[in-house]
């Protein structure tokens, strides 16, 4: 990605950053931990189908999200297709625009329609208005996804799903260890779907979940995840294959016995980047509700080209050229990606705020393998390319009048 203005370039020549700085860079665990697990999976031999590091993997993250069941996937995709299918949702689901893709790709895969929805601009999450107003006789379903780990409006959407009697599932792939309040997010709606690929603040290598109180629909995508056996010999159901390898969940045990040290590295990063950050103008860096818990992984900028003096694509060119890989989430808008956009031509028309959002939003590095003086140089870079870009149109402005 090159700038549109190399004049708005810093320096030229060598990059600030000899090596990328990538959004998300994977956290790891203790690697003793992780060599001693992995050398008892070996002398077992038991690699994968319900092993006793994924059994208990399952246990500890039930007790950690007070939470009945966790039922672990290879990913979170087919962790939310499977869940899906499991709450008989159908026809058509209500979901955001504005989530990666796989969000309504784990619907059209199986034949679901995914219908768009507005977001709330303060929120980035679905509106509880415009999903109401999405709601037709062929709706089965809402997915909400708790975007950045910040909670969706879960009490306004959970009274639309009971009022028009809908399944209510949530895409959680950004929110483990965040809350709604005091309640940990994993039992929100039928179910809650987090990943634990290995860019996610919590990881196993790769791999996702479903956590859910319900036990009826916890069976059903247990039997879903491994072929529909319930039995040596027996297939009761019409399953795929979504078992977690033994291996994946000893990276998970790994991390979940240091998750405060992932959350404090973010937090400190995050901090940092605001303290950086706030004087700069036209750049905004998202807030997060003190009354909630919050991972922090999320740094998340919303680029005023107005006050900044230049475009988002700009900022990040800039960026780019220093080697800070910074990431335009979720551009464009799943409604403007395949096969959506041939299918659903007329989506964007009731998506003002979805689409202003994929031109304004930046997000930058962060995690434990960041320093507070990598986050300072990173955020001296975006300081020093506003003030550039603020003297450039002067001159500009000042030749045009000569």
């Amino acid at each position: 990605m090159t700038s549109q203005h190399p004049e708005l370039a810093l320096l030229g020549g060598t990059p600030t950053f000899p090596e990328p700085l990538h959004v998300g860079r994977p956290n790891i665990g203790d690697r003793k931990v992780i060599e001693r697990l992995i050398g008892e999976i070996l002398d077992r031999r038991w690699l994968s189908n319900d092993g006793p590091v994924a059994r208990e993997l399952e246990y500890r993250l039930a007790e950690y999200l007070s939470v009945n069941h966790v039922v672990l996937m290879c990913n979170a995709t087919l962790a939310l297709e499977i869940a899906t299918r499991a709450a008989g949702m159908q026809g058509e689901v209500i979901v955001p625009s504005f989530t990666f893709v796989a969000t309504a790709h784990a619907l059209q895969w199986q034949g679901v329609t995914p219908v768009f929805c507005d977001i709330d601009p303060k929120t980035h999450n679905l509106s509880p208005e415009a999903v109401e107003a999405a709601i037709t006789p062929g709706t089965t379903g809402i997915i909400g996804v708790h975007l950045w780990g910040r909670p969706c409006c879960v009490d306004s959407l959970t009274d639309i799903a009971r009022r028009h009697k809908l399944a209510l599932m949530f895409d959680a792939a950004h929110a483990f260890g965040c809350s709604h309040g005091p309640h940990r997010i994993g039992g929100f709606g039928h179910g809650e779907v987090f990943s634990f690929h290995a860019t996610k603040f919590f990881n196993t290598f790769e791999g996702g979940a479903l956590a859910t109180n319900d036990s009826e629909l916890a069976s059903r995508a247990k039997l879903m995840r491994n072929f529909g056996f319930s039995g040596y010999d027996k297939v009761d159901y019409l399953g795929t294959n979504a078992k977690m390898t033994e291996v994946c969940a000893a990276m998970g045990l790994a991390g979940l016995d240091i998750l405060e040290e992932f959350t404090a590295a973010n937090h400190r990063n995050y901090d940092c980047y605001r303290t950086n950050l706030d004087p700069v103008p036209g750049i905004s860096i998202i807030n997060y509700d003190a009354s909630n818990q919050n991972n922090w992984q999320y740094i998340i900028l919303e680029v005023d080209p107005a006050r900044s003096g230049l475009t988002r694509d700009e900022l990040m060119g800039v960026l780019w050229a220093e080697n800070v890989m910074a990431r335009r989430y979720f551009y464009p808008g799943a409604h403007r990606m395949e096969p959506y956009r041939t299918l659903y031509p007329e989506a964007g028309k009731r998506l003002p705020n979805t689409e202003a959002l994929c031109e304004s939003v930046l997000a930058l590095p962060n995690g434990t393998s960041l320093t507070e003086e990598t986050v300072t140089t990173v955020s001296s870079i975006i300081s020093r390319a506003v003030e550039n870009a603020a003297s450039v149109k002067r001159k500009l402005a000042e030749s045009k009048l000569s």
